[in-house]
């Protein structure tokens, strides 16, 4: 079965940076989108950061500037890069795959992210 395993996150004041990774297994790593999405308590998940297979990127316009989506298809393994974190970042970060040629998108646990002072 398909499995992805965030780490990463942690408590962080804010201006601080944190890096998520996101470690696929059991799947052709290089065939999906990648992406991930936040969900704070009560609150559906949003997307904000996007990479393509190809490597191009997009991000939603509150995190344009500060975070960064890349990905290693050698290690199976998507990050997110989080820097100049505020208070309105805090959530359980998700990572996201899709793919034409699979059935659904696969989800991981999630990793928590809080930015507090």
């Amino acid at each position: 079965q398909v499995q992805l395993v965030e780490s990463g996150g942690g408590l962080v004041q804010p201006g601080g940076s944190l890096r998520l990774s996101c470690a696929a297994a059991r799947m052709t790593f290089s065939h999906y989108v990648m992406d991930w999405y936040p969900q704070a308590p009560r609150k559906q998940r949003e997307l904000v950061a996007l990479i393509t297979t190809a490597g191009a990127t997009n991000y939603a316009d509150a995190v344009k500037g500060r975070f960064t989506i890349s990905r290693d298809n050698a290690k199976n393994t998507v990050y997110l890069k989080m820097n100049i974190m505020k208070p309105d970042d805090t959530a359980v970060y998700y990572c996201n795959a899709k793919s034409d040629s699979a059935k659904r998108p696969y989800w991981g646990q999630g990793t928590q992210v809080t930015v507090s002072s």
